[in-house]
C-alpha cells in the first residue's frame, strides 16, 4: 500500500509540475524558457513602453497607453485623425518571426508594419507593408478594395487573408509574420492566410496595379525597417509582442 501510495504521490507531483510549466509559459507579456533558450525578444513586458517611441518622434506619444496587459491606442472617433500618431520599435529589424495579439474596438481600424523607414514628412504607410488590424463587420474597409484585401490579416490593399478567421471586435487575436529574404508570410489565429515575395516582378506587378505605384519606398521595400502599430483614431489594444531574429 505505501508502495502505492509514493508511486502516486510522485505522478501527481509530475502533473503539477507540467501545469505550472504551462502556467508560466501563458503568463501575459513574458517569454518562456524555449523561447528566451531561442532569443526571442520581449518587445512588450506588461508595464513598460520603452521598447517603442512615436513615428517621427523621439519619445513616446501621449495618446497611447498601457491598460490591462496592452499597449492601447486611445481612439479619437475621428477616423485616421489619431490622437498619438503611429509608434515604432527603436531598433529596426531585417529577417526575423514577429508575434502577437490584438484586439480592435467596435468599427476599428489598425494595422501592424514591418521593414517601415522614417520618412521626412510622409506618413510611415508610403514606405511599409501591412498586416491589416479590422473590425470587419463594421468597418467600411472590410467591403472596400478587392476581393476582401483590406479585411483583418490581408496585406493591406493588396493580398487577401485567405481564410479569413479574424475574431470579432472585442476578442484577441493572434498573428505571426515571418520575413526571410524577401519571402513574407502572414498567420492569422494559427493558420496561413498569405504569402508573398518582396523585389520579384510579381511584387513589382501587383504595386503598379495599386495605390502604391508612386511610392518608390514601398515598391522598393527595404530589407531592415522599424515594426509599428497603427494610429487610425480608433481604439486597439496589442500585448505579448515578441520577436526573434532569423
Amino acid at each position: 500500500m505505501k508502495k502505492i501510495l509514493f508511486v502516486l504521490l510522485i505522478f501527481a507531483a509530475c502533473i503539477v509540475s507540467k501545469t505550472s510549466r504551462a502556467q508560466v509559459s501563458d503568463v501575459m507579456n513574458t517569454l518562456s524558457a524555449p523561447e528566451v533558450k531561442d532569443g526571442v525578444i520581449l518587445l512588450f513586458d506588461g508595464k513598460s513602453t520603452g521598447e517603442w517611441r512615436g513615428y517621427g518622434k523621439t519619445d513616446f506619444p501621449k495618446g497611447w497607453v498601457i491598460n490591462d496587459d496592452a499597449i492601447q491606442c486611445l481612439g479619437s472617433g475621428k477616423g485616421e485623425a489619431g490622437q498619438g500618431g503611429d509608434i515604432i520599435t527603436k531598433e529596426k529589424f531585417k529577417n526575423f518571426e514577429l508575434t502577437l495579439d490584438w484586439k480592435i474596438s467596435e468599427g476599428g481600424n489598425s494595422g501592424i508594419f514591418y521593414l517601415a523607414q522614417e520618412i521626412p514628412g510622409e506618413p510611415i504607410w508610403k514606405s511599409a507593408p501591412e498586416m491589416q488590424v479590422l473590425d470587419n463587420a463594421k468597418h467600411p474597409d472590410a467591403r472596400l478594395g478587392n476581393d476582401g484585401n483590406r479585411q483583418a490579416g490581408s496585406l493591406y490593399d493588396l493580398i487577401p487573408a485567405n481564410p479569413q478567421n479574424a475574431k470579432p471586435a472585442g476578442e484577441w487575436n493572434t498573428v505571426k509574420i515571418i520575413v526571410y529574404r524577401g519571402t513574407v508570410v502572414h498567420y492569422q489565429n494559427g493558420m496561413q492566410v498569405l504569402e508573398y515575395h518582396l523585389w520579384t516582378d510579381d511584387w513589382k506587378k501587383m504595386c503598379a496595379d495599386s495605390k502604391f505605384k508612386d511610392f518608390n519606398y514601398f515598391v522598393d521595400t527595404a530589407p531592415e525597417g522599424f515594426i509599428g502599430l497603427q494610429d487610425h483614431g480608433d481604439d486597439v489594444w496589442y500585448r505579448n509582442i515578441k520577436i526573434r531574429k532569423l
